[in-house]
């Protein structure tokens, strides 16, 4: 009986070993990049037409000295 229940324990550190130690099979882990990290969304940001058209109203007191924001 004895050997029955080394036995098993030594299969479950076999197990534990291999699965801490082991080769990885799930998803891989890299790195996360946010849209501010992302160099297509910043490339898509710099070349956006609708910014550069002026699509927006603009402040008639932007940019002028004694302006509060």
């Amino acid at each position: 009986m004895i050997y029955v229940l080394a036995l098993i324990g030594l299969v479950v550190v076999i197990v534990l070993l291999w699965k801490s130690f082991g080769p990885e099979t799930g998803a891989p882990r890299g790195r996360v990049t946010g849209p501010d990290d992302d160099p297509e969304f910043l490339w898509k940001i710099r070349n956006n037409p609708a910014r550069d058209r002026g699509n927006g109203p603009e402040r008639p007191d932007a940019g002028t000295p004694g302006s509060v924001d």
